[in-house]
């Protein structure tokens, strides 16, 4: 490690994070996979009172921004299993920060709004 600054997210990805995490049931969800470390969709679902449906569409959004990752693995019994975790991310979320990514925003960031607002 350098001990160089992170370098600035772009204006897509940062409101790719600003979307994920703009929702209650999904910082709920980061907050069970860093309280509890790794875990299935089926188990984290019954931890949550969640529908796995449901759990599944945040989590998918989750990794859109790069902020959880998923493994497909396959159990003794032969099920197939996602597990999920949380990816170490940090964002310096200053004037200056918004205002180099808000330089950057293009189409794909505009759409990013858009199905959020839905």
């Amino acid at each position: 490690m350098t001990g160089a600054p992170a370098p600035q997210p772009s204006g897509d990805e940062l409101l790719k994070v600003f979307a994920a995490l703009g929702n209650p049931h999904r910082m709920r969800i980061v907050a069970a996979l860093v309280d509890g470390g790794r875990n299935y969709v089926s188990r984290l679902a019954r931890e949550l009172g969640m529908g796995r449906p449901l759990l599944h569409m945040h989590l998918q959004r989750l990794e859109a921004a790069g902020l959880v990752t998923g493994e497909l693995e396959v159990s003794q019994d032969g099920k197939a299993m996602k597990y999920f975790e949380v990816t170490p991310f940090c964002y310096g979320l200053t004037p200056q920060a918004v205002a180099q990514a808000a330089r950057t925003i293009t189409d794909e960031g505009k759409e990013t709004v858009k199905e959020t607002a839905r």
